[in-house]
Formats: structure tokens, C-alpha cells, sequence
């Protein structure tokens, strides 16, 4: 029985990263043969390479991501005070492993879907946002809707540069970062001891 031949492309980007792309795969949500398997290898500055993956389903949509470093890092956490606009560039990598705080505002811990990516705080702020919005659309309590307002208005304050906001990421398998002289780095030596430091 002949194997269906599976495509692969190689692309490269200007940034000096390379693309290889599988699709035809099967989706492990709905089983069609419409899965495309995407690894993106990226060298970022003053962090070192990291590889980028990702699943796509083109029938159901189903998306799963990762960053994966290069080299083995130990687990870590950083930590950096987001004081004005200037502060939205500051390079952001997160893994699926890793849990991203923002005290007084939000916490997401991974999970099963969590996905990794490379972004900026800015960009950290907006996916955060969106998911605040989702409460304030879609939930009946009369007080979640209005604590999701005034987190909406927060975190616009601080992309205008408005408001401070301290962002914390903890990975116990060392695949992420926040890339700036203003940030603090430390050994993640366990949830408890981490917390206390908040």
C-alpha cells in the first residue's frame, strides 16, 4: 500500500530564521488529514537560538505552540516593572511550561493548551486583554463585568504609559525570558519561596 507522500517546505526569512513546514498530517481534534506541523528555528538577541513550534488544523482550527531553547537552561524567573510606553518593546519569550503573572491584573498557568511564544509586552498586554474582554462580553455577574472594565482601563493605562505594572514570568524548564537591563533574574527554586518574593 503506498504511503501518501506529506509535503515539507523549507522557507527563510529575512530574520535570519529558518522555516519547515509539514502539512498533511492528522489532526488529533478531528482526525482529517488537514494538520500542518510548522517548526521555526530564530536566533534572538542576548537570549541565543530558540526553536519555534507549532500545529495548526486548517479544518477544526486547532493550534498548539512552543518555544524550545536551543541549549539546557535551568528553571527561572524574571521579573520587570513596566513603567511608561517605552517599556511595550521590551522582547518577551514564553513556553508552554512557563506561568506569566501580573499582579493585581491576571495569572496564567499552563496548562494542557498552553502555547509558547516570542512577543513583546505590549503584545503580552493585548492577549491578556482579550481574554478580559471575553469575561466582560459574555459573563452574567454584574460585579465580574465591572472588575473586567477597570482591568481593561488598567491595562490601557499602562500601554499609554499612564500606570506601572510589574510582569512576572516563572518556568521550571528555563524556555523563557524577559530580554532587558531592567529586568531581574533568578533561580526558580520553588512555588512557595517565588511567591513569597511578590
Amino acid at each position: 500500500m503506498a504511503k501518501a507522500a506529506k509535503e515539507t517546505e523549507t522557507v527563510s526569512t529575512e530574520s535570519k530564521s529558518k522555516l519547515d513546514v509539514v502539512t498533511g498530517e492528522i489532526c488529533p481534534v478531528c482526525s482529517q488529514k488537514s494538520l500542518a506541523l510548522t517548526e521555526r528555528e530564530q536566533e534572538i538577541p542576548y537570549f541565543g537560538k530558540v526553536f519555534l513550534f507549532s500545529m495548526t488544523c486548517n479544518g477544526c482550527k486547532f493550534h498548539k505552540a512552543d518555544v524550545e531553547c536551543a541549549e539546557t537552561r535551568e528553571s527561572v524567573r524574571y521579573s520587570v516593572e513596566v513603567s511608561g510606553s517605552d517599556d511595550m518593546g521590551i522582547r518577551i519569550v514564553k513556553s508552554g511550561q512557563a506561568t506569566v503573572k501580573v499582579p493585581y491584573v491576571a495569572n496564567i498557568e499552563p496548562g494542557e493548551a498552553s502555547n509558547g511564544y516570542v512577543t513583546n509586552v505590549e503584545g503580552l498586554l493585548q492577549r491578556i486583554k482579550k481574554q478580559i474582554e471575553v469575561i466582560r462580553d459574555t459573563e452574567e455577574d454584574q460585579d465580574a463585568v465591572q472588575k473586567a472594565k477597570s482591568l481593561i482601563k488598567k491595562i490601557n493605562r499602562c500601554v499609554w504609559g499612564e500606570e506601572k505594572l510589574k510582569i512576572i514570568i516563572e518556568d521550571p524548564s528555563g524556555n523563557s525570558a524577559i530580554i532587558s537591563d531592567k529586568a531581574a533574574v533568578q533561580k526558580l527554586a520553588g512555588k512557595a519561596s517565588a511567591a513569597a518574593e511578590e
